[in-house]
């Protein structure tokens, strides 16, 4: 087992990582860029180190400044969390190479997975039904417009290596392919350098459902069940389930899937693999090679904590338990609170905290970085905590984060926190009657709150 462990990562989810390492007795290094000098997770963790500027690419983007403080702090090993660099593998390549303990799945499983043409290819090759279009990446426009004839409109122009909604754009017949495809280039090469493009048949008002798994070099492959994402505003997830409603018979179906996806590429440590479910049709879109913002309700329901069977695969043990002790428990859901606000178009809103009042209680969990009068920094994702609530069931856990949402203060900054709280209470939500595009026809409804509530 690792003595020391750098967190290649800022906010709650190094927060997250650093307690987990404390209940295992691990020594900690937390870096930050000079802005982030007085966070919360530079105070919790055993050393800290500068790593740049407030600039992403100056410190948390800063591959060499990041390897050289594992070296000269003795770290044997970096957990890189979610976003910045824990998905690059060429970054993954370098703690290789430097014989830093990478924890997370290998690099060329990072490069393959990553390349969502290439996962969908992969996928059509060992039966794991996918979204009809292209099978791979395709090369021009005239290939795009030949394969969308084929399918039929509408369809949906993806990056390869593309994220968060970014490089994807819908077209509804071939003059809008055109705008679509060069814009969805032009964007994947700005966000991710990348411009390669594949091409799917667009799914109408489907659910977001995804996989939790663990696999490690034993060869073994475990699945945690599933979740429900789908919540979300422009292809930003903003409150998950677990494990959500869907069929049994669909559920096992999924499951196999997952798992046949896993051990076709032998892949290691822990990640997701996600699907649009429309019907009793399911059809994978991407796997994450990564730790999930949303792990926690998978915690709740199974008990078992992702982040500390991430690090024992990475430094070499087997998975602590098996499918068959993993039980779901009740139901669990999980909203995102960010600093901004809504009714301006969700406009971030950095700032200095004034008041900070956390709910408590059986079954409620608050994963954040705030701290009284910490100045929310303008640089980073505007995700500031995420509120966890995990009940005997949907309705008791529903009440329930309706109960901590009510009870959260949080004053100096603006906050998405009353539009979740509408989320909560409405009808249709309550019912479990949603899908992807519930935040998009009832957002102007949802907005209608009472600026003093």
């Amino acid at each position: 087992m690792f003595h020391k462990i750098l967190i290649a990562n800022r906010g709650e989810i190094a927060v997250r990582i650093i307690r987990t390492c404390m209940y295992m007795g691990i020594e900690t290094v937390a870096v930050y860029s000079t802005v982030d000098k007085d966070s919360l997770h530079v105070q919790l963790a055993d050393e800290a180190v500068c790593i740049g500027g407030a600039k992403s690419q100056d410190s948390y983007l800063n591959m060499e400044n990041i390897i050289s403080a594992a070296i000269n702090t003795g770290a044997e090993a970096i957990h890189p969390g979610f976003g910045f660099l824990s998905e690059n593998a060429e970054f993954a390549q370098l703690c290789e190479e430097c014989g830093i303990a990478f924890i997370g799945p290998k690099s060329e499983h990072i490069k393959a997975m990553g390349n969502k043409s290439w996962a969908r290819h992969k996928m059509i090759e060992i039966n794991v039904p996918v979204v009809p279009g292209s099978e791979g990446e395709i090369k021009n426009l005239e290939e795009a417009i030949k394969i969308a004839k084929q399918i039929g409109y509408p369809v949906l122009v993806k990056a390869s290596a593309g994220g968060g909604g970014r490089g994807m754009r819908i077209a509804n017949d071939e003059e809008s392919l055109k705008n679509a495809f060069n814009t969805a280039k032009a964007e994947a090469i700005n966000a991710f350098g990348d411009g390669t493009l594949y091409l799917e048949k667009y799914v109408a008002n489907p659910r977001h459902i995804e996989f939790q798994v663990l696999c490690d070099k034993y060869s073994n492959v475990i699945h945690l069940y599933q979740r429900d994402c789908s919540i979300q505003r422009r292809n930003q997830k903003v409150i998950e389930e677990a494990p959500g409603i869907i069929d049994n018979e669909l559920r096992d179906k999924m499951i196999e899937a997952t798992l046949k996806a896993c051990r076709a590429i032998n892949y290691e440590n822990a990640g997701t693999i996600e699907f649009l479910v429309s019907g009793n049709d399911f059809y994978f879109i991407e796997m994450n090679t990564r730790i999930q913002v949303e792990h926690p309700i998978t915690e709740m329901i199974t008990g078992k904590d992702i982040v500390k069977e991430q690090i024992k695969i990475a430094s070499g043990e087997k998975i602590s338990f098996s499918q068959a002790e993993v039980v779901v428990n009740g139901y669990s859901i999980e909203c995102r609170i960010n600093a901004e606000n809504p009714k301006h178009g969700f406009r971030p809103s950095p700032g200095k905290l004034k008041l900070l009042h956390v709910p408590s209680g059986n079954g409620i969990r608050f994963d954040s970085l705030l701290f009284s009068e910490y100045t929310v920094q303008p640089f980073y994702d505007s995700m500031i905590g995420k509120l966890i609530v995990h009940g005997e069931n949907r309705d008791e856990a529903v009440k329930k984060m309706r109960a901590a949402l009510e009870e959260l203060v949080i004053q100096g900054i603006d906050t998405n926190q009353n539009f979740l709280y509408m989320i909560m209470n409405n009808p249709d939500y309550i019912k479990g009657n949603f899908d992807t595009s519930f935040i998009s026809l009832k957002l102007e409804r949802l907005l209608e709150y009472d600026d003093n509530e």
